[in-house]
């Protein structure tokens, strides 16, 4: 579980194929900032662009982790596939941390468009095209995790396409995040509020009776 708060931003240092046909997955040696993984163990979960893998192995004199990832995952996710490319990273939740952000699962709901990114006065505004799919579970003032990044939905728009949302990112997170490096067509890993997900699974149970409770003599 995690937050979506962003803990530091790495780098894909390297990918390796695990076989030889499509069917096979890869991996990935994520070069992270000084100390990062000073904390961190084999076997551990860390979000790479909201996306939680499993560190597989541990290099920390060169500052750098492997994890494995499926085929079925690379299709499923974004940025990911680029040597070099810069990751937002998160450690997993601990029972002591603080939930800065919102509840996040780290599994991906899909894969939104960045539509526009663009600065407004002192901040910048991310408009994003989600698939169609995924437009129940999106509301004003609700929440959504873009590339691990736990942020508010300022509005959103329907269309035939999908629904395009708008998010407000504050300087601190285009300074600390690699949001900063999107552009238009840019691809990002959606994962939807876990509030939403329980919401649309009572409606589609319908309204049905509690379960009867008895006390016991």
């Amino acid at each position: 579980m995690f937050t979506g708060i962003i803990t530091g931003v790495g780098r894909i240092a390297a990918i390796h194929d695990l076989g030889s046909s499509s069917s096979h997955g890869k991996r990935l040696s994520i070069a992270t900032p000084d100390g990062y993984l000073d904390d961190v163990g084999l076997g551990d979960s860390i979000a790479l662009n909201g996306a939680c893998m499993t560190v597989t192995t541990l290099d920390p004199a060169n500052q750098q982790f492997t994890i494995d990832i499926s085929a079925e995952s690379l299709d499923k996710t974004a940025g990911l596939t680029e040597t070099s490319a810069r990751i937002n990273l998160e450690k997993a939740l601990r029972a002591s941390d603080r939930l800065g952000g919102h509840i996040v699962s780290g599994h991906v709901d899909g894969i939104g468009t960045v539509s526009r990114f663009a600065p407004v006065g002192e901040s910048w505004e991310l408009r994003i095209v989600a698939p169609p799919a995924l437009a129940r579970f999106l509301a004003y003032k609700g929440s959504i995790t873009v590339n691990g990044v736990s942020l508010t939905v300022n509005s959103v728009s329907d269309g035939p396409q999908g629904s395009e949302i708008s998010i407000n990112l504050i300087p601190h997170t285009v300074e600390n995040t690699s949001l900063g490096g999107l552009v238009e067509g840019s691809r990002v890993n959606l994962e939807i509020d876990t509030v939403a997900r329980y919401v649309e699974r009572m409606l589609q149970a319908g309204a049905l009776p509690l379960p009867t409770q008895t006390n016991k003599p």
